[in-house]
């Protein structure tokens, strides 16, 4: 959905960094190299860029996107550099797919206690 916006697809992730300081302990659970590798492999993608800071703004700011993209998950107020985006268009998640999905998964297929800190996952 996202290239279908605009002629290239540039995907801004979180670093491990960035990513320990937003989420909970013990995340990230994949590095950000293996993340890297894994979203530049999808063919719709052209470049993967890895951000440090706790928000993809200074990313934004830089691109100035045609085309700002999230998941439906995040109210458009939410929506970090909404601002210098042309559009912003907030897309259907996949079900099942996001990491706390997994985890609770795998913790629930082992029969390991859910933390109620893994609720929200943004």
């Amino acid at each position: 959905q996202a290239k279908d916006r605009g002629d290239i697809l540039i995907v801004g992730l979180n670093s491990d960094s960035s990513t320990k300081k937003i989420k909970e302990k013990g995340r990230p659970i994949i590095d950000e190299e293996s993340r890297a590798v894994v979203l530049s492999s999808i063919v719709y993608v052209d470049y993967v860029v890895i951000f440090n800071e706790k928000t993809p703004y200074n990313l934004i700011k830089a691109i100035r996107p045609d085309a700002l993209v999230k998941g439906e998950d995040w109210s458009e107020e939410e929506i970090v550099g909404r601002e210098l985006a042309r559009e912003v268009v907030r897309v259907k998640l996949v079900p099942g797919y996001s990491t706390t999905e997994m985890i609770k998964k795998i913790m629930s297929n082992f029969q390991f206690p859910i933390s109620n800190k893994m609720s929200n996952d943004k």
